[in-house]
Parts: C-alpha cells; structure tokens; sequence
C-alpha cells in the first residue's frame, strides 16, 4: 500500500502492519476507573479508523486476568494480544516496572507467531520503554505518546500525594530521547516535553483527539433526563477517574457552596467514575462528603458508563465540570460539548485548548469551591448566555474528528517509513 506526498508520480510507503503498546491498561477497558480515560479511547478509536484504510493494528496489552485468550478479534483489521508478564492480576502502576522485561520477552514471541511489523507506536511511559528496546530487535520505527507526564503531575501535587516515582522521570527521558517521533496533543505539551525532557522538537508532532460526531451529537435534553431518571431542574456532571487529580470533591464542594448562597435553585450533580488504580472506597468517601455538606440528596454517583450511556450522560447535563489539577488533554470536555454542553474546567495543560474560554465554556484560575459555585450560578441563572454557549459547543467540536486524528497520524507513520531508513540504522548500529 502507498500514499502519494503530493508530488507527481512519486509515492510514500504507509504501514500495513502496526503493533501498538499499551501495557498498563487494555485498551478495551471501560474508561472512567482504574488506569483507563482517554488514552483507551484513543487507540481503539483510531484503530478503527485506520483499519477502514486498509491498515491493520495489533494492541497489546499485559494479562491481568485469568483465563483471558491470547487473541481476540475486535473488527477486520483490528486484533488485542494479551501477553503473559507477572500475575494474572490487577497490579498497581508503581509495580509494573518490574514486570516489563517479562513483557518484552512474551512480546518478542508473539511477534515471531503474529507479526511482522512495519512500526511500533506506544502509548504511556511503561510501554515505551519496552518499544525502545524491541524496536532494536525489529529495526523499525518507533512512535510514542505519553498521554500524562510524570514532571508535570509532580508541579501539581496535592499534599496528600506521593510524588510521581524517580523511575518514571527517568524512563520518560530516555523514551523522549529515542522515539522516532513524539505525538502530543496540544502545543503546550509539545513545549514541556522540549524544555523538560530535552526532547528534539523536530521529532515532536501535534496531534489532537477528536471526537465521535455520530454517537456524540446534540440531541433532546428531556428524554436524556427522563432515561437517566433525574428531575431536577438543573444538571451538572463530573466524568472521570475519582481521584485528587481530577477534582470530584471539588465538584461536589462546589455544589454545596452553589446551594448556600443559592437555596432557590434545583440542581443534581451526576459524577460518573470509578475509583483510580486498585484503589477503593473513592466512592463511598465522596458519598460521605456530600452528606456531611449537606448535598447528599443531590449527589448521585454512577459507576463509569458505556460510550452510549455516557453520552445520555452529556446531554443530560447543563455544564460539564472538570475542576483537574492537570490534563494532557480532556477527551470529555470534546465528547460534552460534542453534545452541545458547555465546560467548566481549570485552566491548565490541555483544557485550554479544549475549551473557549467564554464561548464554549469558563476557564477558571483555581480549585476553590466558592468560585465554581459562582461561576455555575451565572451560566444557570442566565438561560440567553447558556444556550449561545451550548451552540458555540457544539460547533467547536465539529472540527475536530477521530478521522482527522488518523489521517495526520498515518502521515507521520509515512513520513517514517519513507524517510527514517537511515536514522534507524544509525541508532541501531
């Protein structure tokens, strides 16, 4: 298979064959709990986009269950491996280092049965460092995204955090320093990874998320209320993870200090999300802290959702709140206003691209809880400013499609098998 580069009768190789790493997580896991969000949703959406272009992608992820099948064929062009590395069992990120040599060994096996490969593209820091090594073995390029970075989640620690482990700095740097190409979402991560990591910007590509047009879609707020059996007159929804870094406590707090200065207003808050990593209890804490504001009753915590009922979920909802100490990116704020509902978010990392700040949403300083209660009441109590909001949302996300997403992604998969023969040698001589 070829793709032209736009220059008459010359042609660029494109990939037939991928391998896509993503160890910590499967990529078919539900998002919102453990390990998995918008990285899950990332690979196997635009698996299936490059599967429609004839390119076929093998995911591959660690087994943390038993009994799982070494192959399972999710669509024509689109297979998940399940490789032996430690315990069939759920293992906690900060151990997973010393099961990646396990990894790479089941990975060099299973490639012998099902490869060969034209690319490796890895996702998160654990799987790099296996793609750097394999990709010595395979001399084949190697394209990277981290997702999350490690310094940056350690410049917004809560104090009750530990700090990201020394481990992940240092495999982050020496993954930065060897893929092929970087892909980030936002031009603010393309900077980090320059300025923090030493990344080479030419080897630096900016590629954002999109979104399902089809499944995430304005659609009628009463029956997606009446299908989610909520009556009050105002939503507000927290998707994600219900951990520190994501903010629902704050979600919840706010509310609670939107209702003493507003008793008037009838609002629900709908945080859908599992607990982060093996982790638990994160639930019933956040019920406990409802209850002692006083907002009990208006709390109402769903486990994460399939992509059909999360996106009932949006459309149910006024505004979307993701008060995040850090995000790469925020797929969700993209998914909600996809379905025409406003964000608020705080204004960091990627939420500032995703978001317009007084357009299709508020972008807001801080965490403190009395100005999200502010800044939710003016949207409420102005119905006008709302729905303008809610059609600039809307229109915001049509531009950024998964189709998108895969189309510069396979450009830069061409680009490297066209022109990176060379460099390759060179680094694996």
């Amino acid at each position: 298979m070829a793709a032209t580069d736009g220059v008459p009768g010359v042609a660029r190789p494109a990939p037939r064959r991928l391998a896509v790493l993503s160890i910590h997580s499967s990529p078919i896991a539900p998002a919102g709990s453990g390990d998995s969000g918008g990285m899950n949703v990332w690979i196997r959406t635009v698996a299936h986009e490059l599967a429609a272009r004839g390119i076929a992608s093998d995911l591959y992820t660690r087994a943390d269950e038993p009994g799982l099948p070494e192959v399972i064929q999710l669509e024509p062009g689109v297979r998940l491996l399940h490789l032996a590395a430690g315990p069939a069992a759920p293992v906690d990120k900060e151990a997973l280092p010393g099961y990646l040599a396990a990894f790479l060994c089941s990975l060099l096996h299973a490639e012998a049965r099902h490869g060969p490969y034209d690319l490796v593209h890895s996702h998160y820091w654990l799987s790099g460092w296996v793609a750097r090594l394999v990709r010595e073995r395979w001399r084949l390029p190697f394209v990277h995204s981290f997702h999350t970075l490690g310094k940056i989640k350690n410049a917004t620690l809560g104090t009750d955090e530990e700090p990201e482990p020394a481990a992940r700095m240092l495999g982050e740097e020496r993954v930065a320093a060897s893929a092929d190409r970087l892909i980030v979402p936002t031009p603010l991560e393309a900077c980090q990874l320059a300025d923090l990591y030493g990344a080479p910007p030419g080897r630096i590509e900016v590629i954002g998320p999109g979104v399902d047009g089809r499944l995430f879609a304005p659609g009628d707020q009463d029956a997606a209320r009446r299908a989610l059996r909520t009556g009050a007159r105002h939503v507000l929804a927290f998707v994600g993870r219900l951990q520190p870094l994501k903010g629902p406590d704050v979600a919840v707090r706010a509310l609670a200090a939107l209702r003493r200065v507003c008793p008037e207003l009838d609002v629900e808050l709908l945080v859908v999300g599992g607990a982060s990593g093996n982790g638990s209890g994160a639930p019933e804490r956040l019920a406990k802290l409802a209850a002692e504001l006083g907002v009990g009753e208006s709390v109402r915590l769903l486990p994460p959702q399939p992509r059909d009922r999360l996106s009932l979920v949006y459309q149910a909802a006024d505004l979307l709140l993701m008060p995040s100490r850090s995000e790469s990116f925020g797929l969700v704020a993209l998914e909600a206003q996809a379905r025409g509902t406003p964000v608020l978010a705080t204004r960091v990392g990627g939420l500032s691209y995703a978001v317009g700040d007084g357009t299709t949403g508020l972008l807001l300083a801080d965490r403190d809880p009395r100005r999200w209660a502010s800044a939710i009441r003016s949207l409420l109590v102005s119905p006008r400013r709302l729905a303008a909001m809610q059609l600039a949302a809307a229109t915001f996300s049509r531009a950024h499609g998964w189709d998108e997403t895969a189309r510069r992604l396979l450009d830069v998969y061409t680009d490297l098998l066209a022109g990176g023969s060379a460099d390759l040698l060179e680094q694996t001589s």
